[in-house]
């Protein structure tokens, strides 16, 4: 009995010498992490699951994470925003474009032949955003904003080195951005979430896809496709994808003040590039999955780019005008954009 009762006073004296102590119980927090991205894919193992694993360590524990690949909690890919801004869940990583047309400004990243380092280009994407476009993420907490390397043409039966090749063509286009670039080239496009495109490959719904190579593996394309065309570096890269990763804001406010500088340093600028530095830098793991099927791999010539680059240029043409009609100034966003791109990519290591 009276060793229970030091032990209680004991306990009492500490709780008292350092009232703070008690409150870290209640300011520890667990955040539900959600995205349509599958398990084995290397988004979610290179870059998802090492960036809550550094904000755990940075919080000293006190954050802590519930992570859903594949769409576990239920919903779509095309609903993942609304879940992080409605408080669904706490933390998502999506397409902007899942919803066509709700964040027109950023689609500029989108346009093709606008980029060929996705560091870089993550880079401009964030400080754009910052100086060109920050109401369109504004109910949401943003954390990064970043693109992916190159995208590219993956065929089932048929090897594209030229725009006439398109022709007849149903292809998988990621945004309504790439939707429209695949029709000016003459295929007939087919908008779809990236995880319906095993089944609509299967099933031939679509001739080929538009993705980078480094989701190849995570959707089997390179098991369900023969002919993988990219482009010459020196000719530009087909197009990219935006991604945001956004946290519920009433759940960021809510942090404790030195949690919320946990979530600060691992957001931004440095984070997005990040990103798009490893995304980009997963491509050899999709490229070498092709090469070990034997699968036919052709560099489109940077001459031969410019073909593409005439036909698809359009959609630029058109995405000014719409951003006109919304009261924006088309020709100054693209302008912005196009120039943070040069300024990241100069400053940028290959």
């Amino acid at each position: 009995m009276i060793r229970r009762r030091t032990l209680l006073q004991s306990s009492a004296a500490v709780a008292l010498a350092a009232p703070g102590l008690s409150g870290l119980a209640q300011q520890s927090v667990t955040l539900k992490f959600h995205t349509f991205m599958a398990p084995q894919s290397n988004v979610w193992l290179t870059m998802h699951k090492p960036w809550m694993e550094k904000v755990e360590k940075d919080s000293g524990g006190r954050i802590k994470f519930e992570a859903y690949p594949a769409m576990q909690l239920g919903g779509t890919p095309v609903q993942l925003y609304d879940q992080a801004k409605d408080g669904v869940v706490d933390i998502v990583w999506t397409l902007p474009a899942n919803t066509a047309g709700r964040f027109p400004r950023i689609e500029v990243f989108e346009l093709p032949f606008f980029m060929t380092n996705a560091e870089a280009t993550s880079k401009a994407y964030w400080e754009y955003h910052q100086s060109m476009a920050k109401e369109e993420f504004s109910d949401t907490q943003v954390i990064a904003l970043h693109v992916h390397g190159p995208g590219m043409f993956h065929m089932k039966e048929k090897l594209i080195k030229h725009p006439d090749d398109l022709r007849g063509m149903k292809l998988r286009g990621p945004t309504r951005q790439i939707t429209k670039m695949l029709g000016n080239l003459g295929a007939t496009p087919v908008g779809m979430p990236l995880p319906q495109i095993p089944d609509a490959l299967s099933k031939g719904t679509i001739d080929g896809c538009v993705i980078p190579w480094e989701v190849v593996p995570s959707v089997k394309v390179h098991e369900l496709t023969k002919f993988h065309s990219q482009f010459d570096p020196a000719g530009g890269a087909l197009y990219t994808t935006t991604f945001v990763m956004a946290m519920n804001k009433a759940k960021y406010n809510a942090l404790a003040p030195d949690l919320r500088k946990v979530i600060d340093a691992n957001s931004g600028l440095a984070t997005s590039a990040w990103l798009g530095k490893v995304q980009q830098g997963n491509d050899p793991i999709g490229r070498k999955a092709a090469e070990d099927r034997k699968n036919t791999i052709y560099t489109i010539p940077a001459a031969d780019a410019q073909e593409f680059k005439r036909k698809a240029r359009l959609v630029e043409v058109e995405w000014v005008a719409d951003m006109d009609k919304r009261g924006f100034d088309g020709k100054k966003l693209i302008e912005t954009a196009r120039g943070l791109v040069e300024k990241h990519t100069k400053t940028t290591k290959a």
